[in-house]
């Protein structure tokens, strides 16, 4: 493990650049699957095209498709845009499904009630709607941030930097623990981010964790019931 201490400079910088190639595409996936998810939930008609256009978009693969976007875009191969654009479709895939999902799972009586206290659609849905759905939206998020942390590995096989090169220089080299420290680094980075997306939905969602409380005291309660 000597390799790992003499260099611990280059997997935390290494370190840095796969943060900020993952949580970009995290956040611009998130963003345009709302608007995308809300489509998908709203017409019946389109909303089976939508999942499946989005859906097929994670069945790309992902040398290919870090192959085709420099010649669309106009970009270089190596161009850590590449990657992130890249990702941010690969998130959009995954996304979409989850915030339609959670737009569905919200309770019809509880968006009639809103409407009968005045709520138009606007503000319906960013007081009501997508709240209610957010425990199901986070799910898939962290899901979503899971799998982009991971994919971005793959941006070294066109010459991205991040902490793939640690895998393809190790299994080069022949040096293993570069490639364990590797996958250390990414398993670290994602169960850090996806702690952080937990945080954050308890404070945006105390609702949800108390509702969770109160249906494990009813479950509690009903055994008891059934025991006696």
């Amino acid at each position: 493990m000597s390799w790992i201490s003499d260099n611990i400079g280059l997997i935390l910088s290494l370190s840095l650049e796969h943060i900020r190639q993952s949580i970009i595409p995290i956040v611009l996936g998130f963003v345009i699957s709302v608007p995308l998810g809300w489509v998908a939930w709203r017409f019946r008609l389109v909303r089976g095209t939508i999942l499946v256009v989005t859906g097929l978009l994670y069945t790309i693969p992902s040398l290919a498709l870090l192959s085709l976007l420099p010649v669309i875009l106009g970009i270089s191969y190596i161009d850590p845009v590449n990657v992130m654009v890249a990702l941010t479709i690969y998130a959009v895939a995954l996304m979409v499904r989850a915030v339609a999902d959670g737009l569905n799972s919200v309770d019809e009586d509880v968006r009639l009630a809103s409407a009968a206290m005045g709520y138009g659609p606007v503000r319906r849905f960013w007081a009501v709607d997508f709240p209610l759905a957010g425990p199901v939206v986070l799910a898939g998020l962290r899901v979503t941030a899971a799998s982009t942390i991971a994919l971005a590995t793959v941006g070294i096989l066109v010459g991205v930097t991040n902490l793939g090169y640690l895998f393809t220089n190790g299994l080069q080299r022949r040096i293993i623990p570069e490639v364990l420290s590797g996958i250390v680094a990414v398993v670290v980075i994602a169960l850090i981010v996806d702690v952080i997306l937990v945080i954050i939905g308890r404070l945006l969602m105390p609702w949800a964790r108390a509702s969770r409380r109160r249906r494990g005291r009813v479950q509690v309660g009903l055994g008891a019931e059934a025991a006696a």
